[in-house]
């Protein structure tokens, strides 16, 4: 056999063995079933016969002990197949118009589903205003108000307006719902998760709400410490102590105590960054003066993941924040009851309580939910 032909004979023996080991679907049941296919990919879609499947979610025992059951929409129950399908189109780029951008592009698994912009950047490089909020323990929001200034009610609605926002997504619904519809893989899923209905911007924020409502963080040391698992160092101990304190730090009016796992009111408030305002916040969607700079209260879990601070990420760091409440706070027509000491330009900490207060806040990390996601 001459050189050329035992080389002719090892790709027709390669392409043989290649096409014997073929991947795909080996489920004949599967509607993408392909005969072909020797080694099941995993890719297998089958439809559900009795309707979707109830969804528990997994809820931390520190939530369970002090917070209410969440509560959903009757017209969109919590399943199986509709987290599967919003987790899909949570990362999904086809949802920006030039399909450069999803969900996930501005709200990354890996910063507690935060941006580390300081402001968020839109397909075609235009930045926001604003900076993304993290999303985690959204299905205990029981205001229903999201976003910096509470313009969306639910997170149904909240999941609408990224889309058809010109310097985020800039798509239109109508085309959305078009390219996901041309996606067989895609039908199947929503008539899994919502029967045989067309696919429109209905269906499409119901799942993305679904899929955020899994997103559930409440694993941190501080939650250890309260199931008597772990212990707190003397810092962190003094830091909490601080935190609690009226004439200390005095944090737990806005972000609530050890009894709100949540730590955070979900209410709006003006926390003194500036003396007039060239965004109202919640002022702006209500139209009421007194409401001027006011924004709702973030969460302080997960911190280390978070930055930058602010709804306009003005602060890069921690330590930025707490030299604000501690020295730094102005004073204005709407600034907030709670913060008593704007008059001395805040709760005036010393070097060692800011240690020990930063440490505290830092007890409040949940690394198992970024590394699970």
């Amino acid at each position: 056999m001459n050189k050329l032909a035992s080389i002719l004979l090892i790709i027709a023996t390669c392409v043989l063995v290649t096409s014997c080991r073929k991947s795909g679907c080996t489920n004949p049941n599967a509607v993408n079933y392909n005969a072909s296919a020797k080694v099941d990919d995993g890719s297998c879609i089958c439809l559900t016969a009795s309707g979707p499947t109830p969804y528990s979610l997994v809820i931390p025992a520190t939530f369970q002990r002090f917070l209410p059951a969440p509560v959903f929409p009757a017209d969109n129950p919590m399943t199986v197949e509709g987290v599967a399908l919003g987790k899909k189109l949570f990362f999904d780029k086809r949802l920006s118009d030039d399909l450069t951008l999803a969900c996930a592009s501005c709200h990354l698994p890996s910063q507690a589903f935060d941006d580390t912009n300081r402001f968020s950047v839109g397909i075609n490089g235009i930045a926001g205003t604003r900076n993304a909020m993290p999303l985690f323990n959204h299905a205990w929001n029981l205001t229903g108000k999201f976003f910096w200034d509470g313009r969306a009610i639910g997170l149904e609605e909240q999941a609408l307006e990224p889309i058809t926002n010109p310097i985020e997504m800039h798509d239109t619904w109508v085309n959305v719902a078009s390219k996901v519809n041309a996606d067989a893989t895609y039908r199947t899923m929503f008539t899994n998760a919502f029967g045989s209905v067309p696919i429109d911007s209905n269906l499409i924020t119901k799942a993305l709400a679904q899929y955020e409502r899994t997103l559930i963080s409440g694993n941190s040391k501080f939650d250890r410490y309260l199931l008597r698992q772990v212990n707190l160092t003397p810092s962190e101990l003094n830091g909490f102590g601080l935190y609690m304190d009226e004439s200390g730090a005095d944090c737990f009016h806005c972000h609530g105590d050890a009894t709100n796992p949540l730590w955070t009111d979900n209410l709006f408030h003006n926390n003194g960054l500036d003396a007039s305002f060239t965004d109202k916040g919640l002022g702006d969607v209500t139209g009421n003066p007194v409401d001027d700079g006011k924004f709702k209260t973030p969460s302080l879990r997960n911190l280390v993941y978070t930055a930058p601070y602010m709804h306009d990420g003005r602060f890069k760091t921690l330590d930025e924040v707490l030299d604000h409440y501690s020295d730094s706070l102005v004073q204005s027509p709407t600034i907030s009851p709670l913060l008593k000491n704007v008059a001395n330009g805040g709760v005036r900490l010393t070097p060692q309580e800011k240690a020990d207060l930063k440490a505290f806040l830092l007890t409040l990390t949940d690394s198992s939910f970024v590394s699970g996601y």
